[in-house]
């Protein structure tokens, strides 16, 4: 099979990843004829919109989007129904004569494309109900309290409303015998060979990208961030739900449950946990092999020309002409 170029553009939250991808793409005519799968966990989920920061409709029309608004905000969405999802989209784009571009700040996401899934650990309907009984009985307290005795770097990573990972870990743990943490988390080392990949990080200053990430948070609290929230909260949907666990979203709720009515004080929470979630994007982000890294100063449109010219350098100065997948 002919390998499939992939783009892969990727940095830290607000720091300019859909402004690069209009500039290049959404113009008439666009640097290649593409489209864009979204490497973002919470853009999945229907309703999320302002705290998530969704392109625009009126972009999507121009530069057609995937795996946006496909999930309800009480559904999972796992790394592996990301990287299955991406495959197949992928090749449909592909297929079409246009060419993938991967976009989003969900390094975990995106290193298990590149590299793929690692084998799945055995799984057991019998013990995952009897856990189900248990959470039940004794509450998710209880569980991650057992999780944290027999792996304690997974209970590091599990939030207490994440029941569904709290669930799985106990599970494998009680079958196997073994943490979940023993298992490999990647499916190699080196790219899968059914991909050519271009990988583009986007590297601003931290306290420039600080700045942006505090204007993009009263930017969104102007757009009505709290109507958004008080909306989502009438449909009945509750902290413990998947979607709700986002940054911009989790913090407009009280331990009890409640909403928070100190809106400032919310906004306040929102910047503080988006920076410190931008901080361990870029750990993350430098975990990643093979990344041409452009670096963005004060000339915004040089920035944007050194990945056009990358991109026309992967692709060919020609007009996109992907050979047929076979």
């Amino acid at each position: 099979m002919t390998p499939i170029p992939v783009v892969i553009l990727f940095g830290p939250t607000a720091s300019g990843k859909t402004a690069v991808l209009e500039a290049l793409f959404a113009r008439e005519p666009p640097l290649v004829p593409a489209e864009v799968v979204s490497a973002d966990s919470m853009q999945v989920y229907r309703g999320l919109d302002i705290g998530t920061a969704k392109p625009s409709a009126a972009l999507c029309r121009r530069l057609p989007h995937h795996l946006i608004d496909i999930r309800d905000i009480r559904e999972q969405w796992t790394v592996g129904d990301f990287v299955r999802e991406a495959d197949r989209i992928c090749e449909d784009i592909y297929r079409r004569g246009k060419l993938p571009v991967v976009s989003g700040g969900t390094g975990f996401y995106l290193k298990h494309f590149v590299l793929g899934l690692p084998a799945a650990p055995p799984s057991s309907q019998t013990i995952r109900d009897e856990l189900k009984h248990e959470l039940a009985q004794k509450g998710a307290p209880a569980l991650l309290a057992q999780l944290q005795a027999v792996d304690p770097e997974t209970a590091s990573h599990v939030h207490p409303h994440d029941t569904y990972r709290l669930l799985r870990a106990l599970e494998v743990y009680r079958l196997t015998g073994k943490p979940l943490s023993a298992y490999p988390r990647y499916g190699g080392n080196a790219p899968r060979p059914s991909y050519r990949f271009l990988l583009l990080g986007i590297h601003r200053h931290r306290d420039d990208l600080y700045r942006r990430i505090n204007e993009r948070v009263a930017a969104m609290m102007q757009a009505g961030l709290s109507a958004e929230v008080q909306r989502l909260w009438q449909q009945g949907y509750r902290p413990g739900d998947p979607g709700m666990r986002a940054i911009g979203y989790q913090e407009f709720f009280t331990e009890e449950g409640d909403l928070h009515s100190d809106v400032e004080q919310v906004a306040a929470l929102i910047a503080q946990h988006t920076r410190q979630y931008a901080k361990r994007q870029i750990t993350f982000f430098k975990s990643l092999s093979g990344v041409h890294w452009i670096s963005v100063e004060e000339d915004e449109k040089g920035f944007i020309s050194t990945i056009q010219q990358k991109i026309q350098d992967f692709v060919g100065t020609s007009s996109f002409m992907p050979s047929k997948v076979v």
